[in-house]
């Protein structure tokens, strides 16, 4: 039986340890945190979208989360092998977050802009690795931070440009509460030993013709599809909200966001507190719906009350496509909502090929089937979980895990 739910098992939740005090500033560090007794290592990696993407969703999640239970928390997001000179995917995403929530974010970039091997590495690439690295150490011995995003430290690890021993050692002793996000491909094993949770982001690539013409030439631009097991799917579609509303920013235009979300009524998933953080900062730019009942849905269980809602959300996504007023439109679970015969495919297909080019569409979700419309994607990664921290005994709370 499949379930629409990024994780079935709900085991009780972990209550708070500690008083919880603050130190006077309004601020809550990682040794003040009440989200878990321990904060956790996540890796993601692999060669597909949505690593940095999922990071900066876990980023707004948790600053959601700060938000709902009225304390606030600290973010910094260093940024390895990313220097000046070039733009990056995720730019608009952190400055879309610096002004929303321009206390609570900090950011570092490291290194150079230029793509190089380990044999092309130089000096300054050593020195710029080293300067992030000690950024990092100092940030965790302070335990200042909440959470700590390592972006595109994997790689430099697998360049050599850091020892792998140091940093495994002081990541294992990282303060009680801070949550650490590793990005990048090629995690090293010794870091991925050590990791609580580790996703890999696995792209699906369009097999080659003959004549080099990809066997799906009728892909369209600004479809963008997350499925899989693993976690980072949702969260990597918030990144992309992110990054619409911060390139509205950038270019001092309006870029409004709608999240239509199925199989998911009630309260409680893991992405409530990142919508409610974005709606909070930019409430004139992002919309959102849910869908469905507050309960799991089976595959042959399926009631009458599941179709209705299934039609109503799909109704309004055809017709905020169709509209062009979205630049871009998150359908969070539409994937299982079609793999549970919810929905059909071909009305999904049709819109999608009709869509406004400036229109990006995001799906997410876990399927059994692949149904047609992943045909048209531009982009199409599944995340493949490896590792996950409820393997070892951790309790999952609702809100943060499922």
């Amino acid at each position: 039986m499949e379930s629409n739910t990024e994780e079935v098992n709900k085991l009780p939740e972990k209550r708070p340890s500690g008083s919880g005090r603050s130190r006077g500033i309004g601020i809550v560090t990682a040794a003040d945190s009440k989200e878990r007794s321990h904060g956790q290592l996540h890796v993601y990696d692999g060669d597909g979208k949505g690593k940095s993407q999922a990071a900066l969703g876990v980023v707004l999640r948790t600053i959601g989360l700060g938000i709902c239970e009225q304390r606030k928390t600290r973010v910094l997001l260093l940024r390895f092998l990313k220097g000046p000179g070039r733009a990056y995917d995720e730019d608009s995403a952190i400055e879309a977050l610096q002004q929303g929530f321009p206390h609570l974010i900090d950011q570092v970039r490291t290194g150079r802009a230029d793509f190089f091997t380990a044999e092309e590495a130089t000096k300054f690439d050593k020195q710029e690795a080293q300067r992030g690295w000690d950024i990092a150490k100092g940030a965790i011995a302070s335990a200042l931070y909440s959470v700590l995003v390592l972006d595109e430290l994997n790689p430099v690890l697998e360049l050599g440009l850091l020892p792998v021993e140091d940093v495994v050692r002081t990541l294992t002793q990282r303060p009680s509460g801070m949550e650490i996000i590793v990005t990048g491909r090629a995690a090293p094993s010794a870091l991925v030993q050590v990791a609580d949770l580790h996703s890999e982001m696995r792209a699906h690539k369009r097999p080659a013709m003959a004549d080099g013409i990809s066997s799906q030439a009728n892909y369209i631009g600004g479809i963008e599809i997350y499925t899989g097991e693993g976690k980072g799917k949702s969260t990597s579609a918030l990144g992309k909200a992110l990054q619409a509303i911060g390139r509205g920013i950038s270019q001092d235009k309006s870029h409004r966001v709608l999240i239509l979300q199925w199989l998911k009524g009630g309260s409680g998933y893991t992405e409530d507190a990142a919508i409610a953080a974005l709606r909070e900062s930019y409430p004139h730019l992002v919309d959102h719906l849910r869908s469905g009942r507050d309960a799991i849905v089976w595959r042959g269980q399926q009631q009458h009350i599941d179709y209705l809602e299934a039609e109503r959300a799909w109704e309004i996504a055809r017709a905020a496509i169709a509209s062009g007023l979205y630049k871009t439109v998150i359908l969070d679970e539409l994937n299982p909502s079609v793999d549970l015969e919810l929905l059909p495919e071909e009305p999904i297909v049709q819109t999608l090929l009709r869509k406004p080019t400036e229109t990006e569409v995001i799906i997410t979700g876990r399927c059994k089937n692949p149904p047609s419309y992943f045909e048209l994607a531009s982009v199409h990664s599944e995340m493949v979980c490896h590792k996950h921290y409820a393997e070892h005994g951790v309790d999952l709370k609702r809100g943060v895990d499922y």
